[in-house]
């Protein structure tokens, strides 16, 4: 896959342009989830059937965070996730629009005469709720209108699973409930966090279960406090596991940031400055402060045969 970065305003000779016609599926698509998909697998077929390229649009930082807006709390997939997820999907071109102030002032005329059009868009594919442009001024029906006889635009319809919209909202609030089962249906895979392993306060060694101590590598939406079954890519493995999300009560170390603390079952190397990726499978209880490290140590030994059992 392709990977364009294009930046506004435009630098001497870098002003977006393509030898080629494409299928463009436009959208932010954080978490890239079920609904998020159905729009790029759309756009994808209908390049294949045409015989152009097929590319996406997305735009990076998140505009929310950029502006100040809405409930931007993190992302649910930043775009080095994204950019996997997008090059497994087979898509040939990804364009990343740097969003900054200079950009959110981009009018959805400016969008499309000078972006759009130069990358010789033939099809845009946008999700029903798409907005563009300067305080989301454009739409589906006004990009139909610029375009004219030149650009076609396809409109993919919310993505229902079980009777209810897909939407980065609800997987949002999916975590923030510990709801990591539900997050998983609505994302179509386990929720995934990525850090570096670094040296922690090593209280897990002398207990019976050493923890990998993850430092996030992105901004990423925090699920609920408390202990999760997880899994965990260590050293070219996916292995399984517990983590637990929180402040550590017991021990009142006065933390003010939550921790990523993973215990894998059965493993015994070294794994500080590696880089984990870990999959929330489900959520086991809320984080608790325990009147004795005697009581902490039986209730992660529970914590962890309960794991075991989900993640069978």
């Amino acid at each position: 896959m392709n990977i364009v970065r294009l930046s506004y305003p435009w630098a001497e000779g870098g002003r977006p342009h393509s030898n080629h016609r494409q299928v463009m599926a436009i959208g932010q698509f954080d978490g890239l989830h079920l609904g998020h998909t159905s729009v790029i697998e759309h756009g994808i077929r209908l390049a294949r059937s045409l015989g152009i390229a097929a590319s996406v649009m997305t735009f990076n930082p998140n505009p929310k965070e950029i502006l100040g807006k809405g409930d931007y709390e993190g992302y649910l997939t930043p775009l080095s996730i994204k950019e996997e997820i997008l090059r497994n999907m087979g898509v040939d071109t990804l364009y990343v629009a740097q969003f900054n102030h200079a950009f959110s002032t981009v009018t959805p005329e400016q969008f499309y005469y000078e972006m759009l059009r130069p990358l010789q868009v033939h099809t845009a594919v946008v999700g029903f709720d798409f907005h563009f442009g300067h305080k989301g001024a454009g739409n589906p029906e006004l990009l139909r209108e610029l375009g004219q006889e030149s650009l076609q635009v396809d409109t993919v319809p919310a993505f229902q699973l079980e009777g209810t919209k897909v939407s980065s909202t609800a997987i949002r609030r999916a975590l923030r409930e510990g709801d990591a089962a539900t997050a998983a249906r609505l994302l179509g895979r386990p929720y995934q966090i990525r850090g570096k392993v670094i040296d922690g306060d090593k209280r897990g060694r002398t207990i019976g279960f050493p923890t990998a101590n993850l430092e996030l590598n992105e901004k990423y939406v925090v699920p609920k406090s408390g202990v999760y079954a997880v899994r965990v890519m260590a050293e070219g493995a996916w292995r399984i596991g517990v983590m637990n999300i929180g402040y550590k009560p017991t021990f009142q170390t006065g933390e003010t940031r939550p921790s990523f603390e993973a215990h894998i079952f059965d493993y015994q190397g070294d794994l500080y400055g590696q880089q984990l990726a870990v999959e929330l499978i489900d959520y086991i209880r809320p984080e608790q402060k325990f009147g004795s490290i005697d009581e902490l140590v039986a209730q992660i030994g529970r914590d962890a045969e309960e794991a075991r059992k989900r993640l069978v």
